[in-house]
């Protein structure tokens, strides 16, 4: 059995250094030679954290196995996101064609739960539902019911995964014209919610949360504008049968039982 080396190394930038390095000397193989296998294999995973396996035999030669980075970090990789959208349902962050999706599903297609590619675009195209994006142009669930009436079935058969120079500057306009759509939206949503307040000033908190809700006020801005009551400065006295922060009130002072004099029996 082959002795077994693990490491998270970054795509196409592994080094001789830790954790590889220190690992692989006492094997005895040729460290440069594993470092250069490793980042031929993950260069195509440039900027993310990529599992890797090296294997080495009894007579120092080794082999090389590439893991993937998970499916979101695909996504946003390969549409440029830094991160993905905090309100999914309300807010998209970029859109995805169908050919990016193809080209993701290739790479995750050995470990996805699907028997054929078809089957690993969905899957893909599910990732997109949770992080706000776009599937040409449309949200990721109707992209799904696209997928199974058969709309991307030549594309995919054939495993087109190639995008022009064009299309590629289309998708970067739209991220950000979806950018600056978001930031209105909620530019607007904090007005209303704001409206929503001053009419209901001095109301229970629990009953002005309720009505940001209804009006649909994303929970975030919810809890910037409405934060749960903060605890009471330090050194300061809480008001009079107040609870003490994190405690219960007070209890009522006991009575201190009556000191014994030197020499009264007990």
């Amino acid at each position: 059995m082959p002795d077994q080396i693990r490491a998270l190394v970054e795509g196409g930038k592994a080094t001789a250094g830790p954790p590889l390095g220190p690992a692989l000397g006492p094997l005895g193989v040729p460290i440069p030679k594993v470092i250069a296998a490793i980042n031929e294999k993950t260069k195509e995973f440039a900027g993310m954290q990529v599992p890797v396996i090296v294997k080495v035999k009894k007579d120092r030669t080794f082999e090389v196995e590439v893991g993937t980075p998970p499916v979101s970090a695909l996504i946003k990789k390969e549409l440029n996101l830094e991160k993905a959208s905090g309100n999914p349902k309300a807010e998209k962050v970029a859109n995805m064609l169908i050919e990016q999706a193809i080209k993701i599903a290739k790479m995750k297609e050995a470990v996805l739960l699907s028997n054929d590619l078809r089957g690993a675009v969905k899957t893909v195209v599910g990732s997109c539902v949770s992080m706000g994006i776009l599937v040409e142009g449309k949200d990721a669930k109707e992209a799904l019911k696209l997928i199974d009436s058969g709309e991307f079935d030549v594309k995919i058969r054939a495993g087109k995964t190639e995008l022009t120079k064009e299309e590629l500057a289309k998708l970067e306009q739209e991220k950000l014209a979806l950018a600056e759509a978001t930031k209105k939206a909620r530019e607007q949503a904090e007005k209303k919610a704001q409206e929503i307040m001053e009419k209901m000033t001095g109301r229970e908190r629990s009953e002005i949360k309720a009505a940001l809700k209804e009006a649909g006020i994303p929970a975030d801005i919810i809890q910037k504008l409405l934060p749960v009551e903060a605890a009471a400065a330090p050194g300061a006295a809480p008001a009079a049968g107040a609870p003490a922060a994190g405690g219960a009130a007070p209890k009522a002072e006991e009575k201190k039982a009556p000191e014994k004099k030197t020499g009264e029996k007990k």
